[in-house]
């Protein structure tokens, strides 16, 4: 996919950061749409259908977080990139950011050029999105990519897209442990900056929605992951 065909929709309600933010993606050669508040995110989401999110955490009338979760609930976004650019950096607050639906938590201030650089690991995965299988099967279970929905003995699992990128990759290749920075590489592309403990929420998680049992029968005997 080529750089002008791919649609940022960048969400502030500062004016000098969809200025400066929104010029550098410009000039990059990226379609970029903006959002004031949450609500309009919502909207302009639905309308444009944007490849990818920017989005602040704090903002007038609906914020980011609640923002993502009515934007992850529309069908045709299901498989969008979401990532928070926000001054709130505490675990805490990323923590929720992941559970809300984001790919991606990337802190403020942060310089132009590296953002840029972030937002190209990003858009990477649209690129092997195309290139990777559309359905892997283990066993009675099938791995949907088009769909990012998982069945297993005709149950439905539907994870927001990072979860459903880090169990794909943990199922195409059972039993293989895998280190932190394969999968860092993998899931997130080698130069978005997240930590150890990013993986970690991200199992813990997979596990709460799916089941021990479920990672068991991917894994052989659960997920291996060398520290």
């Amino acid at each position: 996919m080529k750089k002008k065909e791919i649609k940022i929709l960048l969400v502030d309600d500062e004016q000098d950061i969809l200025e400066i933010v929104g010029y550098n993606l410009t000039q990059e050669g990226y379609q970029v749409v903006t959002a004031v508040n949450g609500r309009e995110a919502v909207a302009k989401a639905k309308k444009e259908l944007p490849h990818l999110i920017i989005i602040d955490v704090m903002m007038p009338e609906m914020d980011g977080m609640e923002a993502v979760e009515n934007i992850r609930k529309i069908p045709e976004l299901s498989n969008v990139i979401i990532t928070f650019l926000t001054a709130r950096s505490e675990d805490y607050s990323q923590v929720a950011g992941f559970d809300a639906g984001a790919d991606d938590y990337i802190a403020k201030p942060i310089k132009p050029k590296l953002l840029v650089s972030k937002v190209k690991a990003l858009l990477r995965r649209l690129k092997d999105d195309e290139a990777k299988e559309d359905v892997l099967r283990v066993g009675t279970i099938e791995i949907n990519r088009e769909e990012y929905k998982i069945v297993m003995e005709d149950k439905e699992i539907v994870l927001p897209r990072k979860e459903f990128e880090l169990f794909y990759l943990l199922a195409s290749k059972p039993g293989k442990v895998f280190k932190r920075e394969e999968i860092l590489d993998k899931v997130w592309g080698n130069e978005v900056v997240v930590g150890g403990r990013t993986i970690d929420v991200h199992i813990r998680k997979l596990r709460e929605k799916i089941g021990d049992e479920l990672f068991k029968t991917i894994k052989g005997v659960g997920y291996k992951l060398e520290i």
